[in-house]
């Protein structure tokens, strides 16, 4: 069947329904486009015989009447998400080898409901990054270019893999990480959506560990439905994870349709930074026009703790690191580099093991941890973190239904252009995107325009916790009317 990989999953899903075509055919599709797509670099291993096994068993359903809600759907999973047997190392060298006896909570709900996976996403070491250019197996390229030239891009981080790979086509679907904008700033780049769900709605047990606090699963797809319909999988309660909320998943999918008319949207005046970009502003402006005209009360708000939220979450990302990050010192699994003692074979498998951003956020969080620093740095961040919460609570509990920002400071920029400026040039490309994790809420981006060189930009809404389901309604309006963004042109193929 022609065009077979262009379907949404919503399609793929009505289309296996009425016997158009069969799963291990959407599987082949898959695995051919992967084959071509190599220069991406988007994955780091690839499983096409457990693909196969998987689509197989999916047209027995099928044929049965017993069919799941993902049934046959081909997806990526994040190198982040351990998976029985198969590679599974976070893209870091120091988990060298590393094949896991068990499998994620999310991945299991995933395979669980039928899904198909077609291998692991490449990502930033250990999910740290806004370039995907820190993986120990080289950075992905952003299927993207700008208008007239062929300079690579970047598709952002940490899962880059998973937005390249979504809007390059190699799979349906994509499982992502987001610790303080890694789903929703690949999706923005590359013209996808993310979506980074309350903290506590899916569970983290079995998800390799940057910032515990912080981190969340969720999804990359092409649309809004697709994002929902992952999402309506993915999540659940999990007594495994002790951080996992006992609340009930909704069918995201059902809210679709029902617009934005009545709710009040907040526009927070803090987000409106000194050299913003011209062509941010202007997105952002379309985006308060179309939720006006489809009904939306637009509020001026203030989130007066915003300007703290990047220097604060730079203290208590990096000192959950180093604690979590302890963890890999060569003796049970992984890389290990000998040593005259136990020691040394210690230092140098962690000095070898780690790449220079790891190492970087490690001595930062040891740092701020240390007896002389913890309360300067850290005890601070954390009242700094209580504050950005209050900020919200406080919106939300004057009527406020859902917060429209920017996504991005900018659009895609080139492989390497960050290589000589400093680590906090890089930094700000989380800029809009942290406080959503300080304060533990749901953010969707969703992409809303292209820049003048052609290039995705996207647009981001903060929802109440637990109300991702106010995040698609809203977000399916600013898709309907920017419309969606393929990629133009598969140059790589």
């Amino acid at each position: 069947m022609s065009g077979i990989t262009d379907l949404t999953i919503a399609e793929i899903r009505d289309g296996l329904g009425r016997k158009q075509f069969s799963a291990v055919e959407l599987a082949k599709g898959y695995l051919a486009n992967m084959e071509k797509a190599r220069a991406l670099n988007a994955y780091v291993a690839e499983t096409p015989e457990k693909a196969l096994a998987m689509a197989a068993e999916s047209d027995k359903r099928i044929a049965a009447g017993t069919a799941r809600a993902l049934e046959g759907v081909p997806l990526g999973i994040k190198d982040l998400f351990c998976t029985e047997g198969v590679h599974s190392q976070a893209a870091s060298h120091i988990l060298d080898g590393f094949k896991p006896v068990y499998e994620s909570t999310v991945t299991a709900n995933l395979w669980r409901d039928g899904a198909v996976m077609l291998g692991k996403l490449n990502m930033d070491e250990f999910a740290m990054g806004s370039s995907n250019e820190t993986s120990y197996y080289g950075p992905v390229t952003n299927p993207w270019r700008s208008r007239n030239s062929n300079a690579p891009l970047v598709p952002g981080g940490s899962s880059g893999g998973s937005a390249a790979a979504v809007a390059a086509r190699l799979c349906a679907g994509a499982t992502a990480t987001d610790t303080g904008g890694s789903i929703r700033q690949p999706a923005a780049f590359t013209g996808t959506v993310g979506i980074k769900p309350t903290y506590g709605r899916c569970s983290r047990w079995g998800i390799v560990a940057f910032a515990s606090s912080l981190d969340q699963a969720g999804p990359i797809a092409r649309d809004v439905r697709d994002a929902a319909i992952l999402l309506k999988s993915m999540a659940s309660v999990d007594p495994k994870d002790t951080t996992s909320v006992d609340v009930p998943v909704p069918d995201y999918e059902a809210a679709l349709g029902q617009g934005v008319k009545g709710l009040r949207i907040g526009l927070p005046k803090e987000y409106r930074l000194d050299g913003m970009p011209a062509e941010i502003e202007k997105l952002w402006e379309q985006g308060k026009e179309w939720l006006k005209d489809a009904g939306a009360e637009l509020v001026d708000i203030s989130l007066p703790h915003t300007k703290y939220a990047l220097p604060a979450y730079y203290i208590v990302a990096p000192a959950e690191a180093s604690s979590n990050l302890a963890r890999y010192d060569g003796v049970r699994y992984g890389l290990r580099v000998p040593g005259d003692d136990v020691i040394a074979m210690y230092e140098n498998t962690r000095a070898a093991g780690f790449g220079k951003e790891v190492r970087r956020r490690i001595l930062i969080g040891t740092y701020v941890l240390s007896a002389g620093y913890y309360d300067a740095y850290y005890i601070r961040a954390q009242k700094v973190r209580a504050l950005i919460k209050r900020d919200f609570d406080l919106a939300f509990e004057a009527g406020i239904d859902a917060i429209l920002t920017p996504a991005t400071p900018s659009a895609a920029f080139g492989l390497a252009a960050m290589a000589t400026a400093s680590p906090i040039e890089m930094y700000l490309n989380d800029i809009f995107t942290v406080t959503v994790n300080m304060a533990g809420l749901p953010g969707i981006a969703v992409p809303a325009g292209l820049t003048g060189d052609g290039l995705p930009l996207g647009l981001q809404l903060i929802g109440r916790p637990f109300d991702e389901a106010m995040l698609f309604r809203a977000g399916e309006v600013i898709e309907q009317a920017a419309g969606r963004f393929p990629v133009s042109e598969k140059w790589w193929a």
